[in-house]
């Protein structure tokens, strides 16, 4: 039997060595993990969120994360580091960076929803310039800009290893998703990316348009996240004709905004002859019941390789709401079906009841659940969705990981 390295006593000696002060979270993370008997053997994910404890926790700052890596150093079992929700700074960024050059077990980096800036991100990208381990990174929430996302962009068009990047919410601009889009014309690693709410002041729809030319040619992306990209029919249109000759593309979420009817028949003949899409999220737009329609009609008839859709808050009626649960009875492949913030009227309540009742829809796989007052059948809401898991993960596992969670674990590794 293997003895267990003993990340905590080694912890102790760094802060002393260093005449830095014990993060007690961090001490009683490193505890569990010296707990753990596959630590040796299977490799394990640090789990220092700031924001996953039911009882408030001293954050990670900058000067906790210097004693950390010291650590982390002569310690190859931890292949992921999850430090969303935290204090760091730029300052943090730096000795992150640095510790990613001489790193090269580290696989997964969660450093969302800290305080990085545009300097961090420079750092952070040119670490990644020579590091060959980091699989996964997120970077969420860190207000890194439009030049931030450059570098992230030059670095795509060095780096092989990097497998999914998620940039969502860094107030990155036009200029960092062309530059993106072009590098990803010859990146052939990346398989997923998330670039949600860009900051963008043209209605040209420039973005898109260049979105649409490299998913032309990229065969490697599986999953891409274009939420909040003030997208309309021009964007979508020109979305699925590139997607038309796209083979590789899963997962492709366009939640909030602004697709009306006249972009759905654009998705709606894509779906009739695209096999290859598995998720669709349309939340948050204005497809209507034509919408609704448009999609059922693609389903029930052509499309046998979607497996989950999302029209929430869509400003469906009955009418579109019922068409897609009679499509979901003649097509057999849909399990995920997402209809909350609609317009629930009675027909629609029987009719996903029925999917229920008869076992064509499993309640993990829906937002919403029947249930009966005085003889009348009625939707519950459920907390699912396919974003459920984007921003937070429970410490216990409440579901089972593919059950209406983030990307249907449809990609490898896409959350280590």
């Amino acid at each position: 039997m293997s003895v267990l390295p003993d990340l905590h006593l080694h912890y102790v000696q760094a802060c002393q060595n260093l005449s830095q002060p014990e993060n007690p979270f961090i001490a009683r993370v490193l505890q569990e993990a010296d707990k753990n008997d596959e630590i040796s053997t299977k490799g394990i994910t640090l789990k220092l969120a700031g924001n996953n404890h039911l009882v408030p926790v001293p954050r990670v700052t900058d000067d906790d994360l210097g004693v950390l890596v010291n650590v982390l150093g002569q310690a190859a079992f931890v292949t992921g580091l999850d430090l969303a929700y935290n204090l760091l700074t730029d300052a943090g960024a730096k000795t992150m960076a640095t510790f990613l050059q001489e790193n090269s077990t580290l696989q997964y980096l969660n450093l969302m929803f800290n305080d990085i800036g545009t300097s961090g991100a420079e750092l952070i990208a040119a670490a990644l310039h020579s590091n060959q381990s980091l699989v996964h990174l997120r970077m969420t929430g860190n207000k890194i800009g439009n030049q931030g996302g450059m570098f992230f962009a030059s670095m795509l068009k060095i780096n092989s290893t990097l497998e999914k990047l998620d940039l969502g919410d860094c107030d990155v601009g036009l200029q960092c998703l062309v530059a993106t889009a072009i590098a990803l014309t010859q990146n052939k690693s990346l398989k997923a990316i998330n670039l949600n709410r860009p900051l963008l002041f043209s209605r040209q729809e420039e973005t898109t348009v260049h979105i649409a030319r490299m998913l032309r040619s990229n065969s490697s992306l599986v999953e891409l996240h274009l939420g909040k990209h003030e997208m309309k029919n021009f964007g979508v249109e020109r979305l699925c004709e590139a997607l038309y000759e796209n083979s590789s593309l899963r997962y492709l979420d366009l939640s909030c905004n602004n697709i009306i009817c006249d972009g759905v028949k654009f998705l709606g003949e894509l779906l009739k002859r695209n096999q290859i899409l598995q998720i669709l999220d349309l939340n948050a737009n204005r497809i209507e019941d034509v919408g609704a329609i448009y999609l059922s009609e693609a389903l029930a008839t052509r499309n046998k390789g979607l497996l989950a859709l999302s029209v929430v808050s869509n400003n469906i009626t009955g009418e579109g709401l019922v068409a897609l649960a009679q499509a979901m009875h003649s097509n057999m492949t849909l399990s995920h079906i997402y209809i909350w913030g609609n317009k629930l009227d009675r027909s629609t309540c029987v009719a996903f009841s029925e999917l229920i009742m008869v076992g064509r829809l499993q309640p993990d796989c829906t937002d919403v659940a029947p249930y009966e007052v005085d003889g009348e059948v009625f939707l519950a809401e459920l907390s699912h969705g396919l974003g459920r898991h984007r921003y937070w993960a429970p410490r216990c596992a409440a579901v089972s990981p593919g059950a209406a969670n983030a990307s249907l674990e449809i990609l490898a590794g896409s959350e280590y």
